[in-house]
This record gives structure tokens, C-alpha cells and sequence, in this order.
């Protein structure tokens, strides 16, 4: 009789630790979380992009004449002096070659010139004659006038002959220059460069450094001929820089003349202030990397702590502030969450989450501001899954 008791009991208890079991098996176990606190601290927005550092001023010294440029002695980095350090010399171009037809032309039109010469100065001789023998006429008129044997017309008639000769000797004259000076055009044409010196004796246009400062690049370095205008170095003060930066126009908008910013990742070991000194008024299209049309905006800062081992072109890193406060509630991004056009958050208390409706001002990279619904020390929910339901067991995650 003892022996039954104990099987029914035993067969109770085991009964009993299967119920068990299976409660545990089926119990509702609380969901793995990580949690973050809401917290009261300054907070700022900021817009971040790549920029590039540059010279405020720069200045491109160009050919003011075409000519022969002769081999630039100044490099990248050299120091120049306004109106002292010389950049470059320009020479006169050397006379183009000559073919054998062009050279024929050129040859019969020199001799055409000397024949010229030659006729010039057979009529300056013509016209010297005509004038010797007026003058002796008339001499001899002015003898037979003393006497009377002369009329005083004929005196005058041959007074005007004599002028006459005299202006034709002056003419005869005049064409032998114009006929010399035909000649030595016809010459000149005919000149070839001397490849033993190809610039040749003649004075040249010096070059000069328009300002105190360093040479930033050279464009036209080697010995060559050059257009007027063409650009041969770029000069400008270093220690003088500025940054552009080309902003999204969504971004832009919120940039004013003043805004301050941090100059970051430029290769030192400290960030340096700069403020905003112009917003360009007019946006520009870019391919972005990824091959998409974006509308950009050039904002240029000025540096209020500078590095001597900055120069010109050098790639940085603009974060801008947009705006910041001294105190505000503020929740991590990652615990928000959409609820249809409301921001919500998951509300961990006793154990539970509470779904919670809140409002959000400004947001940032990290934190978002909040308006309403939430109070600095409450812990909420980071990341949840879209298996967290409202009034959920919820565990802090090790």
C-alpha cells in the first residue's frame, strides 16, 4: 500500500514539472535592447564639406606683345619683388623662312627698287642741268636789264623758271629717298634668321613682378614664341589665403556672412577658426562623383588662425555651425523612430518600453533636439526592431 502512494506521488511531481516546463518554454521573454539617456547639453548643427585653400589674390603676369619669350628663370615657390624681380623677357620674333618662289618675287623686287634709284637720280641730274641753265639765263637777263635791251616781263618770266627748276631739283630729290627707302624695304624682306642667334641684338620687353609675394606656378617655362596675352606665370602672397568651398544650395541657404566654422583635417594636429566672408549669389551644376546633377554654391571664408605650413590649394575640411545652443534636451538619432508624420521613441520604464510621441527641433549627425515629450534622465531605446511592440519586456542589452 505504501509502495502506490509513493508512484502516484512521483508520477504528481513529474506531472507538475512538465506543466512547468512547458510554461517556461512558452513564456513571454523580454527583448535584448541598447539604451541610451536623454540628456541636457550644448548642442550645435553644422554643415561639414570639402574645401580648398587659395590666395586671395592672385595674379597672372601675361605677354603684353607677341614675341620670342626667353627661358623663364624663376620657379614655384621663388620669392619675387613688385617692380624689381624680372619673370620673363620677350624678344621681337624672328623673320618667317623664305621659299625660292617667295625669295624669286623678293630678289626682282629689290632690283626693281635699285632700278628705281637709278631713274631717281638721272632726273635729279635732268632737273640740276635745267637749273644751271636758268640761273645762267637769267644772270645774263639781269645784265641786258641794267641796260635796257630787256623788258621787265622777261626778267620776271625767267625769275619764275628759275623757282621752277629749284622746286623740280627739290622733287628729283625727295624721289631719290622715297626710291632708297623702297630699296632697303626690299632688302629687309629678304633677311633669313640666324640660327646662331635667334634673338638677335635688339632690346626686349622685361617682365615684372606685379607684387611682393611667391610665384604660385609657371605656365610657359621653355624658350618659345608667344601670343599676346599669353600667360606665362601666376604670383600671389601666400601668408594671404582664403578657403572656398562648394556648398549644396539646400545647404547654402542657411550660411550667412559671419557664420563661424573649423578648419579640420588639413594635416596638422589642431583645428583653425574661420568665419564666412561671402555667399555667392549665383549656384553652378557638378557632377558629383556618383554622376549626379547637384547645384553648388561657392562660399569663401576667411582664416582667423593660419599655419605657415598652409598654401595655396591645399584640400581641408569646412564645418560650419548653423546654428547652437548652451542647454537643450537632446535624444541620440538612432532611438527615433517615424509613426506615420510624428517622431516617436521607445521609453524604457520598469521594464517596459512606452511608445512615446515627441517633438524634434533641430537635428545634427549625432543628436536631435527635443521640443516636447521628453525630460532629461529618461532612458530610451536605440535601434529598435520592428519587433518591439508598445508596453513591450524589454532588457538592457551586456
Amino acid at each position: 500500500m505504501k509502495s502506490i502512494w509513493i508512484k502516484r506521488v512521483g508520477l504528481a511531481l513529474l506531472a507538475v514539472a512538465v506543466v512547468a516546463g512547458f510554461g517556461w518554454a512558452l513564456r513571454t521573454r523580454p527583448a535584448l535592447v541598447d539604451l541610451a539617456e536623454v540628456t541636457a547639453a550644448p548642442m550645435r548643427v553644422t554643415v561639414r564639406e570639402e574645401g580648398m585653400t587659395r590666395v586671395r589674390d592672385v595674379y597672372t603676369v601675361s605677354a603684353p606683345i607677341a614675341g620670342h619669350l626667353t627661358r623663364t628663370v624663376v620657379n614655384e615657390g621663388d620669392l619675387v619683388r613688385a617692380n624689381n624681380t624680372v619673370v620673363a623677357a620677350i624678344h621681337p620674333l624672328d623673320p618667317p623662312l623664305i621659299d625660292r618662289r617667295a625669295e624669286a618675287e623678293l630678289l626682282a623686287s629689290r632690283d626693281a627698287a635699285r632700278a628705281g634709284v637709278g631713274v631717281a637720280e638721272i632726273d635729279l641730274q635732268r632737273a640740276q642741268s635745267a637749273l644751271k641753265l636758268a640761273e645762267d639765263e637769267l644772270a645774263r637777263t639781269i645784265k641786258l636789264f641794267g641796260s635796257g635791251f630787256v623788258s621787265e616781263s622777261a626778267l620776271q618770266r625767267l625769275t619764275n623758271e628759275v623757282d621752277l627748276q629749284k622746286a623740280a631739283v627739290d622733287a628729283a630729290k625727295a624721289v631719290i629717298g622715297l626710291r632708297n627707302a623702297e630699296l632697303a624695304n626690299a632688302e629687309a624682306r629678304l633677311l633669313q634668321p640666324d640660327p646662331a642667334d635667334p634673338t638677335g641684338e635688339s632690346c626686349c620687353v622685361n617682365l615684372l613682378a606685379p607684387i611682393d609675394g611667391n610665384v604660385l606656378s609657371v605656365m610657359a617655362r621653355s624658350e618659345q614664341a608667344v601670343t599676346a596675352g599669353a600667360k606665362i606665370a601666376e604670383i600671389g602672397n601666400v601668408h594671404d589665403l582664403e578657403i572656398a568651398v562648394d556648398l549644396l544650395s539646400t545647404d547654402a541657404v542657411s550660411i550667412a556672412p559671419g557664420t563661424k566654422a573649423e578648419i579640420s583635417d588639413w594635416g596638422g594636429d589642431h583645428a583653425l577658426h574661420a568665419r564666412v566672408r561671402r555667399v555667392d549669389p549665383a549656384a553652378f551644376t557638378k557632377v558629383s562623383a556618383l554622376g549626379i546633377e547637384e547645384q553648388r554654391v561657392t562660399v569663401v571664408l576667411d582664416l582667423e588662425d593660419t599655419d605657415v605650413r598652409l598654401g595655396h590649394g591645399y584640400r581641408v575640411f569646412v564645418e560650419m555651425t548653423v546654428w547652437e545652443c548652451v542647454r537643450c534636451i537632446q535624444v541620440p538619432i538612432g532611438a527615433l523612430f517615424r509613426n506615420g508624420d510624428r517622431w516617436n521613441v521607445f521609453v524604457v520604464d520598469g521594464g517596459r518600453a512606452k511608445q512615446t510621441e515627441i517633438g524634434i527641433g533641430h537635428m545634427n549627425d549625432d543628436t536631435a533636439e527635443v521640443l516636447t515629450g521628453l525630460k532629461p534622465g529618461a532612458s530610451v531605446v536605440v535601434h529598435p526592431s520592428d519587433t518591439l511592440v508598445d508596453d513591450g519586456l524589454v532588457e538592457r542589452r551586456d
